[in-house]
Protein backbone atom coordinates (compact mmCIF):
# COMPACT_ATOMS: atom_id res chain seq x y z
CA UNK A 1 0.00 0.00 0.00
CA UNK A 2 1.01 3.61 -1.25
CA UNK A 3 1.41 6.34 1.38
CA UNK A 4 2.58 9.70 1.41
CA UNK A 5 2.30 11.56 4.52
CA UNK A 6 2.47 14.91 4.74
CA UNK A 7 3.90 16.96 7.65
CA UNK A 8 5.25 20.37 8.66
CA UNK A 9 2.16 22.82 8.02
CA UNK A 10 0.97 25.38 9.81
CA UNK A 11 0.66 29.41 10.52
CA UNK A 12 3.19 31.85 10.16
CA UNK A 13 3.76 35.89 9.58
CA UNK A 14 4.84 36.94 6.26
CA UNK A 15 8.65 36.36 5.78
CA UNK A 16 8.63 33.53 7.98
CA UNK A 17 9.70 30.26 7.33
CA UNK A 18 8.23 26.56 7.05
CA UNK A 19 10.11 23.25 6.15
CA UNK A 20 7.43 20.71 4.69
CA UNK A 21 8.14 17.15 4.60
CA UNK A 22 6.30 14.10 3.16
CA UNK A 23 7.46 11.03 4.20
CA UNK A 24 6.68 7.53 1.51
CA UNK A 25 6.11 4.22 1.77
CA UNK A 26 5.05 1.00 -0.48
CA UNK A 27 7.16 2.54 -3.04
CA UNK A 28 11.17 2.51 -4.68
CA UNK A 29 11.74 5.86 -3.49
CA UNK A 30 14.55 6.42 -5.61
CA UNK A 31 13.05 5.79 -8.81
CA UNK A 32 9.86 8.23 -8.61
CA UNK A 33 9.80 11.69 -9.52
CA UNK A 34 8.51 13.71 -6.20
CA UNK A 35 6.79 16.96 -6.04
CA UNK A 36 4.85 19.65 -4.25
CA UNK A 37 1.37 20.93 -5.61
CA UNK A 38 -0.63 23.93 -3.76
CA UNK A 39 -4.15 24.50 -4.25
CA UNK A 40 -5.87 27.75 -2.61
CA UNK A 41 -9.76 27.62 -2.13
CA UNK A 42 -11.49 27.94 -5.40
CA UNK A 43 -8.52 27.51 -7.36
CA UNK A 44 -6.86 24.63 -9.13
CA UNK A 45 -3.99 22.63 -7.47
CA UNK A 46 -0.72 24.13 -9.13
CA UNK A 47 2.83 22.84 -9.39
CA UNK A 48 5.13 24.56 -6.75
CA UNK A 49 8.63 22.51 -7.18
CA UNK A 50 9.23 19.05 -8.45
CA UNK A 51 12.44 17.12 -7.92
CA UNK A 52 13.23 14.14 -10.17
CA UNK A 53 14.97 11.43 -9.25
CA UNK A 54 18.25 12.46 -10.84
CA UNK A 55 18.20 15.24 -8.24
CA UNK A 56 16.65 17.90 -11.41
CA UNK A 57 14.77 20.34 -9.89
CA UNK A 58 11.99 22.77 -11.48
CA UNK A 59 10.03 25.36 -9.53
CA UNK A 60 6.92 27.50 -10.42
CA UNK A 61 8.07 30.87 -11.25
CA UNK A 62 6.00 32.64 -8.08
CA UNK A 63 8.55 30.70 -5.66
CA UNK A 64 11.39 30.90 -7.44
CA UNK A 65 14.35 31.76 -4.80
CA UNK A 66 12.13 31.47 -2.06
CA UNK A 67 11.74 28.23 -1.89
CA UNK A 68 13.99 24.96 -2.43
CA UNK A 69 13.11 21.28 -3.00
CA UNK A 70 15.40 18.30 -1.56
CA UNK A 71 14.88 14.61 -1.03
CA UNK A 72 16.92 12.06 1.11
CA UNK A 73 16.79 8.87 -0.45
CA UNK A 74 17.69 7.07 2.48
CA UNK A 75 15.18 8.33 4.60
CA UNK A 76 12.57 8.07 1.84
CA UNK A 77 11.18 11.72 2.52
CA UNK A 78 11.04 14.72 0.34
CA UNK A 79 11.32 18.40 1.70
CA UNK A 80 9.78 21.75 0.67
CA UNK A 81 11.99 24.12 2.61
CA UNK A 82 9.96 28.11 2.34
CA UNK A 83 11.50 31.16 3.08
CA UNK A 84 10.32 34.56 2.82
CA UNK A 85 6.51 33.53 2.41
CA UNK A 86 4.05 35.68 1.49
CA UNK A 87 0.01 35.59 2.12
CA UNK A 88 -0.35 34.07 -1.35
CA UNK A 89 1.61 31.26 -1.01
CA UNK A 90 -1.45 30.54 1.50
CA UNK A 91 -2.77 26.99 0.56
CA UNK A 92 -3.49 23.06 1.22
CA UNK A 93 0.19 21.65 0.16
CA UNK A 94 0.09 17.99 -1.19
CA UNK A 95 3.48 15.46 -2.00
CA UNK A 96 3.09 13.82 -5.36
CA UNK A 97 5.03 10.96 -6.56
CA UNK A 98 5.48 9.51 -10.11
CA UNK A 99 6.97 7.18 -11.79
CA UNK A 100 4.45 5.78 -14.64
CA UNK A 101 1.86 6.01 -12.02
CA UNK A 102 0.85 9.45 -9.50
CA UNK A 103 -0.02 9.01 -6.30
CA UNK A 104 -0.75 12.21 -3.74
CA UNK A 105 -0.50 12.23 0.01
CA UNK A 106 -3.55 14.13 1.82
CA UNK A 107 -1.97 17.42 2.29
CA UNK A 108 -1.28 19.73 4.94
CA UNK A 109 -2.45 23.30 5.55
CA UNK A 110 0.00 26.19 5.02
CA UNK A 111 -1.55 29.55 6.06
CA UNK A 112 0.74 32.72 6.15
CA UNK A 113 -0.92 36.16 7.74
CA UNK A 114 0.05 38.58 10.63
Amino acid sequence: QVQLVESGGGLVPPGGSLRLSCAASGIIFSRYSMGWYRQAPGKQRDMVARITSGGSTNYADSVKGRFTISRDNAKNTVYLQMDSLKPEDTAVYYCNAEFNVRYWGQGTQVTVSS
